[in-house]
């Protein structure tokens, strides 16, 4: 079997599961849900993602990007999965594993997203901590890239609790909120040590660095 429908076969297959969540691709019967997490945090998100207005982010804006998503995956292009929360079933956020590369890159960019409600209770570390090794051993990637704004230290801190290394700035480097931003680069090998298990994240408080607000991937409406 191809690599990619391997890939794709064992995505819609079966959630990834960790302590307090649970990460799947995107359904269509997650739109409600996810314009209503969206607008609710449209506050919180805006300072760290392209411009996009509540009144935009629709049903319709969803499954167009519900649509690209699919089409990016079949292609082995790129790959997003909604998080949601153990307890509850509630959707957290998301996560996208995008620019996917082969030949001699095996290499692909990380972004994510949380909502206001969830921010800077753990999930988004436990996340990309249960996600990182299906990414390095599964989709069998080398190299996997992230990129926060300068100024956005809770995405920052996050990434480098989780192992990834700081590579160095690139200016104006995305059009962020109706500006160009600095970014700082950061990189995690498959060669690296992997992030360890996370504390409950219903349990306990995270560590102060332990926060999230946003690395762009291409997710808003």
């Amino acid at each position: 079997m191809r690599l990619p429908l391997a890939i794709r076969d064992l995505f819609a297959s079966r959630s990834i599961e960790g302590p307090n969540l649970h990460l799947r691709p995107p359904r269509r019967s997650d739109a409600y849900a996810w314009v209503s997490l969206r607008k609710e945090s449209y506050a919180f998100l805006k300072s760290w993602e392209p411009s996009w207005r509540p009144e935009n982010c629709t049903r319709s804006s969803y499954l167009r990007q519900y649509r690209s998503q699919v089409f990016a995956a079949r292609e082995d292009r790129g790959y997003a999965f909604h998080i949601f929360r153990n307890s509850d079933n509630a959707l957290l956020g998301a996560v996208t594993v995008a620019n996917v590369q082969r030949g001699v890159a095996h290499s692909a960019s990380l972004g994510y997203w949380i909502g206001a409600p969830y921010a800077r209770q753990g999930y988004m570390r436990e996340a990309i901590t249960v996600l990182i090794p299906m990414l390095f051993r599964q989709m069998k990637l080398h190299r996997l890239e992230a990129a926060a704004v300068t100024s956005n230290w809770p995405s920052r801190l996050l990434l480098e609790n989780l192992g990834f290394r700081c590579e160095g700035m690139a200016r104006d480097y995305l059009r962020i909120d109706g500006r160009w931003r600095d970014h700082a680069l950061y990189a995690l090998l498959a060669t690296d040590p992997l992030p360890g298990p996370t504390a409950s994240a219903t349990g306990q408080a995270p560590a102060p660095d332990d926060t999230h607000t946003h690395s762009y991937s291409g997710a808003t409406p």
